[in-house]
């Protein structure tokens, strides 16, 4: 009888053991998102769903989160890095905390010039940055171009974000990407002698500042708008009414956009299913997602923008590689300070 009952004993001990183990390397996937909660997670928690893989999810503020997986080095829990801007991407893949992969998935679904040319990252979703007037004060007639913001005839009408927004930034870098150093440089001193106010506040507050006659144009990313115009605070609604789009260089090379994006972390202890993550986020029914949730444009071909983007009308994007943004970030800065962009 007492043999028996160690045997149990010996039994339930080793059951106890093999389950334990089982938990410990159930398939995971650790997310460093510098996106927001409420515009990530649900994508995530879908993901688990159907994968049966744990997505651990940490945020925070991009250049935090950056900095963070550099402290860190090779003992980083990260397996992904997510964030906005191909400016801060680049950032990732010069600090060595974002490896190369290969996926034909992720190459078939995103377009060449919204990621990596070696793979270090990926676009997500697509962010346009157009022009933005007073319906009530503007002729949009006489709106045509980012160059022509610097135009005497603005003078004192632009809001704008200040220098030292990744955003503006890259703006910037596109314009030295299609103009050079001289053009640009012009181009943005007169550009700062338009604004209306010393540059402050994100771009919600560009668009308030519009409608509040404090200026008659601003730059603004478009998600901000839709996020106005279908908030629950009836004043930020009201705002975001007085105002429309314009998408400026449709004569040419097109309006300025850029891209969410994620690549894999150099320390990543769970590659396979960081790479399926990935993969499933520029699925069709991610990308949908994006389109309905975030008011983003699907950075994969084919699928629809959702029925608020539609009214804003299509556009013509600029093609430009977004590795360029990063790569003539610094020289944008240099060329924004010159230009005593605040």
């Amino acid at each position: 009888m007492l043999y028996a009952h160690v045997n149990c004993l010996k039994y339930l001990i080793c059951l106890v053991c093999c389950l334990s183990a089982s938990g410990l390397n159930a398939a995971e996937v650790n997310v460093y998102s510098a996106r927001k909660e409420d515009l990530i997670k649900p994508l995530l928690q879908q993901f688990e769903a159907d994968s049966g893989i744990n997505v651990n999810l940490v945020t925070g503020k991009a250049d935090a989160l950056l900095q963070r997986l550099i402290s860190e080095g090779k003992n980083s829990p990260a397996d992904i890095f997510i964030t906005v801007d191909a400016g801060r991407l680049h950032r990732a893949k010069e600090a060595d905390v974002l490896q190369a992969v290969h996926s034909p998935t992720l190459e078939k679904a995103v377009p060449e010039q919204y990621r990596d040319p070696k793979g270090y990252w990926f676009g997500l979703s697509v962010r346009a940055r157009p022009i933005v007037y007073a319906v009530k004060r503007v002729d949009p007639e006489r709106l045509s171009s980012y160059e022509s913001l610097a135009d005497p005839r603005w003078k004192q009408k632009v809001c704008i974000r200040s220098s030292d927004n990744i955003y503006n930034q890259s703006l910037v870098a596109a314009l030295l990407a299609h103009h050079g150093t001289e053009k640009t440089t012009e181009w943005a001193t007169g550009f700062a002698d338009n604004f209306a106010r010393p540059p402050q506040g994100g771009d919600r507050d560009q668009i308030k500042a519009v409608a509040a006659g404090q200026c008659d144009i601003a730059v603004v990313n478009t998600y901000y708008l839709g996020q106005m115009l279908t908030s629950k605070d009836e004043k930020e609604q009201q705002a975001a009414w007085q105002v429309k789009i314009f998408w400026p260089n449709q004569d040419d090379r097109g309006t300025h956009v850029n891209i969410s994006g994620a690549g894999i972390t150099t320390a990543s202890k769970n590659k396979d299913e960081a790479i399926a993550l990935l993969e499933y986020l520029v699925s069709d029914s991610a990308q949908q997602w994006y389109a309905e949730t975030n008011y983003e444009y699907p950075v994969a071909p084919g699928i629809p923008p959702s029925d608020l983007l539609k009214e804003w009308g299509e556009f013509k994007a600029d093609t430009l590689s977004l590795s360029r943004l990063g790569e003539l970030n610094a020289q944008a800065v240099m060329v924004m300070d010159h230009a005593k962009w605040k």
